[in-house]
């Protein structure tokens, strides 16, 4: 595996931390990044690094799937993770490399970027924790269906374009209270689909050197454009998206008792009670 090159100057310049500082961290919205080209980012280095991840942090499929798919319709793309990724310019696939900062070099490089960013996230939601790295390769014209996720993420542009079509994060016209408590209580991020969404979304058109900044469960798809892409997600958790997590949690309890709880409101520190609630019921073993 290639070793970890330390990056020699700023990859988010001022005008982007300025920005993200109006948008974060309930708006989604285009910044730029400088980072260059990197040999832990190279196809070959990608190839090799998925044929080395766990079979469960990996991730890939045919690219031309519904904008709105259940999980268990995706069928496979009859190739290894490697060939997958090494013939992306071919093989109408998209790919996912989950948790990459399970590996040295990449969470290296995962949290000198992530260090970046500390003095616009701090003051507003707190420490970041759980920091996660996804690396995202897709051939040309893919697509990655409609679903939410529950980290603080930005997304940086290496290769290709493509377009992230994103509608607003608790607006529950587009991804409902259920839809939340299923995917807190263990279902898949991929979310019902409807064509009555389409014109509702913010689309945010990316190039090499631009990024976009996306909400805690945004619900959104990808549209890759007409080459190759490869995208870097560097995300962090904080107390406020867990807070949001165990609020949903605790109101799918509540609705298996037969009460209908309302839904928790977007800034969590209004949900402390219920979420405090979650968490003693969890330590003396009342829940799983």
């Amino acid at each position: 595996m290639t070793a970890h090159r330390p990056i020699a100057r700023s990859v988010f310049p001022p005008a982007t931390l300025a920005r993200m500082a109006e948008l974060y961290p309930l708006h989604a919205g285009l910044l730029h990044h400088d980072l260059p080209d990197h040999p832990l980012l190279t196809i070959d280095a990608l190839a090799q690094l998925g044929e080395a991840l766990p079979a469960s942090e990996v991730e890939y499929n045919p690219g031309n799937v519904p904008i709105g798919i259940r999980p268990e319709d995706i069928p496979s793309n009859g190739l290894s993770i490697g060939e997958t990724i090494r013939t992306i310019d071919s093989n109408g696939s998209w790919a996912v490399l989950k948790n990459i900062e399970n590996v040295p070099a990449y969470r290296a490089l995962l949290m000198d970027l992530l260090g970046e960013l500390e003095p616009v996230v701090v003051p507003r939601t707190g420490a970041m924790v759980t920091p996660q790295g996804f690396i995202f390769i897709s051939s040309p014209g893919s697509i990655t269906p409609y679903h939410f996720d529950p980290e603080h993420n930005i997304l940086l542009q290496l290769r290709g374009t493509k377009v992230m079509n994103v509608w607003p994060s608790g607006d529950e016209r587009f991804a409902a209270q259920y839809e939340h408590e299923r995917y807190h209580t263990g279902g898949h991020r991929n979310l019902p689909w409807d064509d009555r969404f389409e014109g509702a979304q913010q689309k945010v058109a990316l190039a090499p050197g631009d990024a976009v900044l996306m909400p805690v469960m945004a619900p959104h798809y990808v549209a890759n454009g007409d080459a190759p892409s490869i995208s870097l997600s560097i995300t962090w958790r904080s107390e406020w998206s867990y807070r949001e997590s165990e609020a949903h949690v605790a109101n799918a309890m509540l609705r298996r008792f037969g009460l209908n709880p309302a839904t928790p409101p977007r800034w969590p520190s209004y949900a402390r009670g219920k979420t405090l609630a979650w968490r003693a019921a969890r330590k003396l073993g009342l829940v799983e």
